[in-house]
């Protein structure tokens, strides 16, 4: 039925009974009594609506602490609508606040920074990889300028300009992060901030890598080139500086060889398609193995010595056997004649531990950080002396990220180096 029929049918009917009742009163008692009863009926209707007026009032003041009656006549429609209308409303906020709650929480965890701020750049909210990026503190910066905050002079630039189609990089920090401010609604733009720093760092080794790389390589090349144009030039060479060249092509080619097969065994471990094939390791006999490597890489200049206490754990022998054994061969390389190489295995409360302890050159600490890295070398002419390829550590490191290990090192220039291995306790072996 239409609305309007529902709301003025009832109306009328309840004026016509009150005029109906009126002249049955009239007739029976007379034409006051009549009017009398009229007048009462209207007052009371009149009364009645005047309190659910008051009462709708009240419970617009305060929907929260006031409850709607249940009406009479056309209220009870009313006050039904509104009461409806009112939990449409109170499930929507619910449901708002239960999606600004998880925007919150993923604006939160989103590692990009996230500012938002009006108009005239006064910041209204930023999430804490922004408070981060940029020095920010919501509680204490809310409202404040944004060029107040970031006093950048390219910052400061990109905001006169207005060019904000092309992102900024900006090094703040000791960050370099790359900036961008999207205009949206009428009144508000929002910074973007991504930290590009290890991006960088990664972009830097791997350019790093490939300038150490073709260096380590052309060297060696050079010299067999070299020898070989004398060789094709002059074939009437004497069998003396014959055989020289050739014992000096032999030791590069074999120096080359060695930096490619360290180079591929970095590539097969740092591959997804080369899964980790665990076995029983046994420490005992690899630990003498390796000692036996570093005395005849020591030629008798050094004395090594052996410790092994611990259990035999659960892991890729050759994988081990090449971290532990690129850490002997350096304790022998770095080493000066006479010197002492001390190679442990023994148990503690963290996991098994290898310690490859020598009384050598040691190493500063400034380099202690970046050992790891590939080609990374603290005295260049000295690696090229004791034929290292600068790789050594960087295998160490990747066998023991598959190994759930950590390496250690503890040196003092002059005072020699331990590098300590430690493998995590639920590879030791039942």
């Amino acid at each position: 039925m239409n609305p309007k029929l529902l709301f003025w049918i009832p109306a009328l009917l309840r004026v016509f009974f009150i005029l109906l009742g009126s002249a049955v009163v009239g007739w029976l008692f007379g034409p006051v009594y009549g009017l009398g009863v009229a007048l009462l009926a209207v007052l009371s209707l009149l009364i009645v609506q005047l309190d659910y007026l008051h009462k709708l009032g009240s419970w617009l003041d305060d929907p929260q602490s006031t409850r709607l009656p249940d009406g009479w006549g056309s209220w009870t429609n009313i006050f039904s609508r509104l009461y409806r209308l009112r939990r449409d409303d109170e499930r929507n906020q619910s449901e708002l606040t239960e999606w600004l709650a998880r925007f919150r929480q993923a604006m939160h965890l989103l590692p990009d920074g996230v500012a938002i701020m009006d108009d005239v750049l006064f910041l209204e909210w930023c999430n804490p990889a922004a408070e981060r990026h940029l020095g920010l503190t919501l509680e204490k910066d809310k409202g404040m300028r944004v060029t107040n905050l970031i006093r950048h002079p390219d910052f400061i630039d990109y905001i006169i300009l207005g060019r904000y189609e092309q992102p900024l990089t900006l090094s703040l920090r000791d960050r370099k992060l790359i900036c961008q401010i999207i205009p949206f609604e009428n009144r508000r733009q929002i910074l973007v901030t991504h930290d590009a720093t290890e991006t960088q760092r990664i972009e830097e080794m791997r350019r790093d890598f490939i300038a150490n790389a073709s260096h380590e390589l052309r060297t060696p090349l050079t010299v067999i080139v070299g020898f070989l144009e004398i060789a094709s030039s002059e074939p009437d060479l004497d069998a003396g500086t014959r055989a020289s060249h050739l014992k000096l092509m032999t030791e590069q080619g074999r120096r080359m060889q060695v930096l490619i097969e360290d180079m591929l065994t970095l590539s097969r471990l740092e591959s997804v398609d080369y899964p980790l094939r665990p076995e029983r390791v046994d420490i005992k006999t690899m630990v003498e193995d390796i000692a036996q490597e570093a005395r005849a890489l020591s030629n008798g200049q050094h004395l090594v010595t052996t410790t092994v206490e611990g259990p035999d754990v659960t892991g890729s022998a050759e994988e081990l056997r090449s971290a532990f054994g690129n850490l002997a061969s350096n304790a022998v390389r770095y080493t000066p004649s006479g010197g002492t190489i001390h190679l442990i295995w023994q148990n503690t409360p963290e996991g098994p531990q290898f310690v490859a302890s020598d009384t050598g050159i040691g190493i500063d600490q400034i380099h202690i950080a970046r050992l790891t890295e590939r080609f990374y070398r603290v005295d260049k002419s000295r690696s090229r002396e004791t034929q290292g390829t600068g790789l050594g550590l960087a295998i160490v490191k990747h066998v023991l990220l598959r190994h759930g290990g950590n390496l250690c090192i503890k040196s003092e220039a002059g005072k020699g180096s331990n590098f300590i291995v430690t493998l995590p306790p639920a590879l030791i072996a039942a």
